[in-house]
C-alpha cells in the first residue's frame, strides 16, 4: 500500500537529514567550504576574468526594454584574435559596488539584455561564454511585476536554439533559476571550489529541515560541489584554482579558463549550427539521467533502509 503524500515526504526529509551526517573524505574540502569560498569576498567575478582573459572588451548596455541592469554584464571581447560576446553576472567586488549590483541578483531587465547580447552574437556568428555567479534572481516586488519568471523562462528557450557555440563557466554561485537564465550551453564547466544548486543551503535548512541554523547539514546533502555534479554528468569538466581559492591567484584560474575557451571553440565553431543545437537540446533532457543511477538509487536505499516507496 502506498504511502500517504505527508509520510512520503518525511522520509524524505529523514533521508536528507542522514545524508547529511556523511563526512567528506579525509582532506577533501567540505561542501560548507565550498560554499563560503564561492561567497568570499574578493573572489573574481565575470568582469576580472573578461578583463585577464581578453585582449579588448567592449561592454554592452541596456535591454532595449526598460533599462540597464548593473548586475548582468554584457559586451564584446577578443581572445585569442577572435570575437567572442561575453555575459555574466557581477556582483562587484566592494560593498559599494555589492548594493550598485544588487549582490549578483539580476532583475527581469538583466536577463533581457543577456538574451539580447546572445541574439546579436548570432546574427554575427560570434560564440558566447557565459560566467555564472549569482545565489539567484531578484525576488523582489519590481522583478515580479516586469516579469522575471517569463525572462528566465525565454532564456532558457532561446539559448537553447541559439545558432552559435555556448560555453558556460560557474565561478561563484550558481543559483536556482538566476543561474539558469544564462547557464544552457553546449559545455558547462564549474571551478573547483563553485557551488549550483536549486536553492541556497540557509533556504534549504528553512524549508525541508526547519532549522536554518543546520545550512551546513544541508549542503553537505544537497550534493552542490563540483565533484558531486562531475559524478552526476551534469558538467563537463571542473576548473583548478589555487588551494586557497581563486581569490589568492584570479590570473591562474583565468589561464586555464583562457585555454578551455579557445580549446572548445576550435571544435565547436567547426560544427554546422543545426548539430550545436541538436547536442544541446539532447544534453539538457539527458540531465539526471546518468550510467549507474539505478544502483547509485538501490546502494542509498540500503545504506539508509529506505523502501521504494520514496521512489
Amino acid at each position: 500500500m502506498t504511502k500517504p503524500v505527508e509520510l512520503q515526504l518525511k522520509d524524505s526529509v529523514d533521508l536528507l537529514e542522514r545524508m547529511a551526517t556523511l563526512e567528506p573524505v579525509a582532506n577533501e574540502r567540505s561542501s560548507w567550504d565550498c560554499v563560503m569560498l564561492s561567497r568570499q569576498q574578493g573572489r573574481p567575478g565575470a568582469a576580472t576574468y573578461i578583463s585577464l582573459i581578453c585582449d579588448e572588451f567592449f561592454e554592452l548596455h541596456g535591454d532595449r526594454t526598460y533599462g540597464d541592469d548593473r548586475a548582468m554584464i554584457t559586451g564584446i571581447g577578443m581572445i585569442g584574435g577572435k570575437a567572442v560576446t561575453f555575459i555574466g553576472n557581477r556582483k562587484g567586488t566592494n560593498l559599494r559596488e555589492n548594493i550598485t549590483c544588487n549582490y549578483g541578483m539580476s532583475n527581469p531587465e538583466g536577463y533581457r539584455k543577456a538574451l539580447r547580447a546572445a541574439r546579436q552574437a548570432e546574427k554575427f556568428s560570434r560564440p558566447i561564454v557565459c560566467f555564472i555567479d549569482t545565489p539567484g534572481a531578484y525576488p523582489g516586488l519590481g522583478a515580479e511585476e516586469r516579469g522575471i519568471g517569463e525572462a528566465i523562462a525565454r532564456n532558457l528557450k532561446e539559448f537553447a536554439m541559439i545558432k552559435v557555440p555556448i560555453l558556460v563557466f560557474i565561478i561563484g554561485e550558481g543559483g536556482s533559476g538566476g543561474a539558469l537564465g544564462i547557464g544552457v550551453g553546449d559545455k558547462l564547466y564549474m571551478l573547483e571550489n563553485a557551488v549550483y544548486s536549486v536553492i541556497t543551503p540557509e533556504g534549504f535548512a528553512s524549508i525541508l529541515l526547519r532549522d536554518p541554523s543546520r545550512a551546513k547539514e544541508a549542503a553537505q546533502a544537497m550534493k552542490m560541489t563540483a565533484k558531486d555534479l562531475k559524478r552526476f554528468n551534469i558538467i563537463h569538466d571542473i576548473i583548478k584554482e589555487v588551494p586557497e581559492g581563486a581569490h589568492k591567484d584570479p590570473s591562474f584560474t583565468a589561464n586555464i579558463i583562457k585555454k578551455t575557451i579557445l580549446r572548445d571553440l576550435a571544435i565547436l565553431c567547426a560544427k554546422p549550427p543545426k548539430n550545436l543545437v541538436r547536442y544541446r537540446i539532447r544534453k539538457i533532457r539527458g540531465i539526471g539521467d546518468f550510467e549507474g543511477t539505478e544502483s547509485w538509487w538501490n546502494t542509498l536505499l540500503e545504506v539508509f533502509g529506505r523502501t521504494q516507496d520514496l521512489r
